[in-house]
């Protein structure tokens, strides 16, 4: 059995562990790794990207930059957090807002110092990522579509680094990357539909409440529809393995998303649609697997 102190400590893990979504860190994680070994350098043998002790630098920071970004956005968002995720905000209290800060600061610190054995472009890289995300959420984050462009941008950034590291130029990387950003895109602008209540509240210019809930809606749907683009091309067009069956599943999501969509009055169905897009996300990380069946075999030895 616990003891009380050692359940509180717990808890302020737990705490400190929501504060920092260290399952979507995770998940981040994971992506750079498959992405690295399937899609960047399908023709290098899989130990050499595996134990490549630079890759594991950059993603390293990736994490601790990613992490400190949660941080210093929770730290902004805690009034509006406390209206549109309740039990989720009392959770992230357990943890005192100075002591987020003070972790804020560490983890970008070690993120730049462990960037700078890789090299100091990776210095530069990483010192941008942290200010951009810094500013996207003391300022840029509301103001309309511009906050969620940049969001969007910011989330595709850790594989872009990994994209730089191996000088990997196909235009298949691109696609993939542009259908990654539309779906993170439109998530972000269905998120503000699901918060405009907290945003109301605090005063965020978000698009619902500047110009209402039906011109939101519209773009998104011009978003689900453009997302189909890149699926169709990596569908038709590009030799993805078995993944063109994660694609075809992605084209008949969406397609279900914008009817969705269109009959959408309430939060609990754009918590619906934020959830299929999300489950879109995750099951793209892992579908990067299907792309060769056989490659993990074939580049062991």
């Amino acid at each position: 059995m616990l003891n009380r102190k050692n359940k509180l400590l717990l808890l302020k893990l737990l705490s400190l562990f929501s504060v920092v979504r260290g399952y979507n860190i995770l998940i981040i994680v994971i992506a750079q790794y498959l992405a690295s070994i399937y899609i960047l350098s399908p023709n290098l043998p899989l130990r050499k990207v595996v134990f490549d002790f630079n890759l594991f630098l950059i993603v390293l920071s990736s994490a601790m930059v990613i992490a400190a970004g949660y941080i210093i956005n929770n730290f902004y968002d805690a009034e509006k957090d406390l209206i549109n995720k309740p039990r989720k905000t009392m959770l992230d209290r357990l943890v005192s807002q100075r002591f987020k800060l003070s972790t804020y600061f560490v983890l970008n610190f070690l993120a730049a110092l462990v960037a700078s054995y890789v090299s100091f472009k990776a210095v530069l890289f990483f010192s941008s990522y942290i200010f951009g995300i810094w500013i996207y959420s003391h300022k840029l984050k509301r103001i309309p579509f511009v906050g969620n462009f940049i969001s969007a941008t910011l989330a595709v950034a850790p594989f872009f680094v990994v994209f730089i590291y191996y000088k990997n130029f196909e235009s298949v990387i691109f696609v993939h990357a542009l259908f990654l950003f539309l779906v993170i895109l439109a998530r972000e602008l269905i998120k503000d539909l699901e918060n405009m209540a907290g945003d109301l509240a605090q005063n965020y210019k978000t698009i619902p409440i500047l110009y209402g809930e039906n011109t939101s809606k519209t773009i998104i749907g011009m978003l689900f529809l453009l997302t189909l683009i890149p699926s169709m091309l990596l569908i038709f067009k590009f030799d993805v393995g078995y993944m063109y069956g994660y694609f075809i599943a992605c084209v008949v999501l969406l397609l279900l998303c914008l009817v969705l969509l269109l009959r959408s009055d309430s939060k609990k169905h754009y918590i619906l649609l934020h959830n299929i897009l999300k489950l879109i996300i995750i099951a793209g990380v892992f579908s990067i697997l299907l792309i060769n069946v056989d490659l993990v075999l074939n580049r062991i030895l």
